[in-house]
């Protein structure tokens, strides 16, 4: 009943081999993950992001051979560039070894820089996308409005100058107008409608909800309830639109040439890294 997932690469201690994807790293933070979580495997075992130190022959081979002891189900990669996971899945593919099955990055309605080529390269390889911080770290949930954050937010603790993820604030509070105007009517709150348009994106598997308290929880859970209607993910695409980034723009008039008007993956819009959304 549990998919157990975590991550690899960050520093757990001060020697040289403490950090990043070299298999000495590898293997000892997975023994050491194992032991802290009282089991014998990991069903997601994640690269946390890119080492340009390692060969990512080396960190392949590695989380290979962690698969084969049985100590990892699946390998997943996270906040990889789409030309560091092509790079990753061909070099799988070259060699034999396990290959990601998921990719976890950060992706929400103040934040789609995903939708420039990463969510375009997940579709095409078959992998699943785990949403990080859906709610742009609180911004989306509510709590936040032009007039001010709620002090007990994590916004309103951190203040102005310390937000992570970092967002278009002016675009933001137009995407914050939206959302409550739709929960009004929905009968829902701003987060739930906020997550309940990520999943229906096409690429989303899960969404990574980071509630600190059980009613937080229970809130973000009920996102699975609610229905947008297609004219209220229209209004959500609308105010959370983000320029075209170059070579999307070009790519839509090769797109527009070869697939015919009425298709499914026909282009009406700029954005090429889409395909239809999923059904209610």
């Amino acid at each position: 009943d549990v998919v157990l997932a975590t991550k690899v690469n960050a520093r757990i201690g001060n020697g040289a081999n403490d950090v990043g994807l070299s298999r000495i790293h590898i293997m000892d933070a997975l023994d050491m993950s194992l032991k802290r979580l009282k089991t014998d495997h990991i069903d997601l075992y994640q690269i946390h992001r890119w080492d340009a130190l390692t060969p990512i022959e080396e960190t392949l081979g590695a989380l290979d051979d962690a698969v084969r002891q049985g100590k990892v189900r699946y390998i997943g990669a996270s906040n990889l560039a789409a030309w560091q996971l092509m790079k990753a899945l061909g070099v799988s593919g070259k060699e034999g070894l396990a290959r990601f099955v998921s990719v976890q990055a950060y992706y929400s309605l103040a934040g789609r820089g995903v939708e420039d080529e990463l969510t375009a390269a997940t579709l095409d390889q078959g992998l699943g996308m785990l949403c990080w911080s859906p709610l742009a770290g609180g911004l989306l949930s509510g709590k936040v409005t032009r007039e001010g954050a709620d002090p007990e937010s994590r916004r309103g603790r951190r203040g102005a100058t310390k937000q992570f993820p970092p967002v278009d604030e002016e675009r933001a509070f137009n995407i914050i107008d939206v959302l409550g105007e739709i929960a009004s009517r929905r009968d829902a709150t701003s987060a739930q409608v906020a997550l309940a348009w990520l999943m229906s994106r096409p690429v989303v598997t899960s969404v990574i909800v980071g509630a600190k308290r059980v009613d937080q929880l229970i809130d973000n859970i009920g996102a699975m309830d609610v229905a947008l209607d297609d004219d209220d993910l229209a209004m959500l695409d609308r105010v959370s639109a983000e320029p075209p980034r170059y070579p999307n723009w070009m790519l839509t008039y090769n797109a527009a040439s070869r697939v015919p008007a009425g298709h499914p993956f026909a282009v009406d819009s700029w954005n090429v890294g889409e395909l239809p959304r999923r059904a209610n």
